[in-house]
């Protein structure tokens, strides 16, 4: 069984067993967490898909850690002007244990 999540404002599949890393959440670590906003629940070929949340149907994790995804590099420059601008940023993530689909 897998499910389609919302968290942070982007989507993601999961199942049992899987590792996902979403969006910053206040959980501490070893907290069990409890995600509601569910999707659409898949079993083989059967797909329930809800209009935009299934009622009932949640999905529960366990926060594994923090931490922060790859720099990313942001450079700007406007050529004969003698202007160049550096900068980066490193988003945070929380990494979840999925430890239950329940529909």
């Amino acid at each position: 069984m897998y499910a389609v999540i919302s968290s942070g404002g982007k989507q993601y599949k999961v199942a049992a067993g899987d590792k996902v890393k979403v969006e910053s959440l206040a959980a501490g670590v070893g907290q069990a967490v409890v995600i509601d906003r569910v999707l659409a629940v898949g079993q083989g070929a059967e797909l329930k898909v809800g209009a935009p949340h299934i009622d009932g149907a949640t999905v529960k994790a366990t926060v594994v850690g923090h931490g922060r995804h790859d720099k990313v590099r942001i450079f700007k420059m406007r050529r004969r002007k003698h202007y160049q601008k550096h900068g980066g940023h490193r988003q945070g993530y929380t990494e979840l244990q999925i430890d239950a689909v329940e529909a």
